[in-house]
């Protein structure tokens, strides 16, 4: 039966609210394929790639909401659709107790009982809205946190440049992770307060320094997101060097960290002569990027956990700690057993692994490829030594992003294990707010099957894990790691230990 569309007029729903009804669908065997999305010209055309845009969907408009859902089942269908309408009733009074008047615009938010000292304002709206919203919210005085995505970059660029004029500063668009005086927007953790302020124009990177941060013993003062574009010529790292004005004039924060891929030349120059000026030591990761002459307070780190410990130095007044290896595991590969294949939920962590393989010569296939020359030609099909980034695009047309819906990654797993060529697995494991409520624990099985596979074949399989995440989050640290490693794992404390682990046991 083909997959069946429906569609909601003027209802707008957040991004990961309709990611985890469609997570709760795809628990029933019965249902193949369901997603949930607004009508932006931007999800029609990945809906339409997918061959999901079916012409009521074709009609419609960014504020009206997309549902498809796929079944051999006429029942299975109904019930399906019975439990979408239900599940976004809850979503929009997910309370149950008498409703207030929701505030439908900036303005009305900012005259709400209680909030006129609000000064942030987070959007969430289809991208051909946020950009609008966003302008209102600076004009109105407000800091912005812009988690939609779809912006165009000239609008961005207009945005940041309206806000830097008067003071404030705009993490977005298509920012999924800030940390604010303590309080978690987007995809965080609970880390604890300190003295370490973070930016980032990668969101799992601020996550997993944030994570470092606080195992080591520091706490965070703000982590700041920026967007990932923000580093790009066109908007100069406009976000970026408010950020660091922001945090060197922060009597709370004692040490600056700075995580993101390579920026544009000249964006790169600007941050590191800022950075030089902001009167406290920072640290800079440049993921992948080449080493820099560096002002005499800056401190220039290849990876997440160097960048993290160097930050933990500085706030704790202590020596850095080293990076112990992780050791060999004595596992003896079968004739034809040479490629590693990375499965991750975060883009941040599929280029480290990237770094660590061209470190030792290796080079890596990927969809999101450091080189243009290591594109992928299809990424349902890894080649070589193949490091996927499974949230991107690519995979999450018709699911929810894997950091909720593990389904995907679980179905990726049984293929790369039933690959005679396949060596070594790495996988992440990522935790916080809006994320699934037991990662590991989804996966465990599928790695128990995978060891299983190989062994079936004669051939020993390696598994290298790591979670980012404390234990103060939700889905509690110890109790993944314990969930991995009792399902065959090799786990190890970060993810710069797990991508040098994997790249040295196939190096060898």
């Amino acid at each position: 039966m083909p997959a069946q569309t429906r569609i909601k007029p003027n209802l707008y729903k957040d991004s990961v609210a309709l990611m985890r009804i469609a997570e709760k669908l795809l628990q029933d065997p019965a249902i193949r394929r369901a997603t949930l999305v607004m009508g932006t010209p931007a999800n029609k055309e990945i809906l339409e790639e997918a061959g999901l845009l079916a012409k009521p969907a074709a009609s419609a408009g960014p504020s009206d909401l997309i549902v498809v859902v796929e079944s051999d089942s006429d029942d299975a269908l109904q019930a399906a659709f019975e439990a979408i309408d239900a599940a976004l009733t809850a979503v929009a009074n997910p309370s149950g107790e008498a409703r207030r008047i929701p505030a439908h615009s900036i303005t009305m938010g900012l005259g709400a009982a209680g909030s006129p000292a609000a000064n942030l304002a987070q959007i969430s709206v289809p991208g051909a809205y946020a950009g609008a919203e966003a302008l209102k919210a600076v004009k109105a005085g407000l800091n912005v946190f812009l988690f939609s995505d779809n912006v165009p970059l000239a609008q961005e660029l207009a945005i940041k440049q309206l806000a830097q004029q008067r003071g404030l500063i705009v993490m977005g668009p298509d920012c999924g992770t800030a940390i604010i005086a303590g309080v978690p927007l987007g995809f965080a953790n609970v880390v604890r307060r300190g003295n370490v302020g973070l930016i980032g124009a990668s969101g799992t990177g601020l996550q997993e320094i944030s994570c470092q941060v606080h195992l080591q013993g520091a706490g965070i003062s703000h982590a700041i997101g920026t967007g990932g574009r923000d580093v790009k010529a066109e908007i100069g790292g406009i976000s970026m060097l408010m950020a660091l004005d922001l945090l060197a004039a922060d009597a709370a924060t004692k040490v600056i960290g700075i995580v993101s891929k390579p920026p544009a030349p000249a964006v790169m120059q600007a941050v590191i002569e800022r950075a030089g000026r902001a009167g406290k030591p920072v640290v800079l990761c440049f993921l992948g990027g080449a080493a820099q002459a560096m002002p005499s307070n800056v401190t220039q780190t290849a990876d997440l956990y160097t960048c993290a410990a160097a930050c933990v130095a500085h706030s704790l007044e202590r020596p850095a700690a080293a990076m112990v290896p992780s050791g060999l595991a004595a596992i003896r590969f079968a004739t034809g057993q040479h490629y590693l294949r990375g499965l991750f939920s975060g883009g941040t962590f599929c280029t480290e692994a990237q770094v660590a393989l061209r470190a030792l010569g290796i080079a890596s296939y990927s969809n999101v490829p450091l080189e243009a020359g290591l594109a992928l030609a299809h990424p349902g099909r890894s080649q070589q030594h193949t490091m996927l980034d499974l949230g991107d695009d690519d995979f999450t047309v018709g699911r929810p992003h894997p950091m909720i819906d593990p389904s995907q990654r679980v179905a990726r797993l049984a293929t790369e294990a039933a690959d005679p060529e396949t060596a070594v697995i790495l996988l992440d494991i990522v935790l916080g707010y809006a994320g699934h409520q037991d990662p590991a624990g989804a996966l465990a099985t599928a790695i128990r099957a995978a060891h299983a596979s190989a062994a079936s074949a004669g051939r020993e399989l390696a598994i290298v894990a790591f979670v980012c995440g404390t234990e103060e989050d939700p889905q509690v640290r110890s109790v993944q790691e314990r969930s991995l490693r009792e399902a065959g794992a090799l786990l190890v404390p970060s993810s710069t230990h797990a991508a040098r682990l994997a790249a040295q046991m196939v190096a060898r």
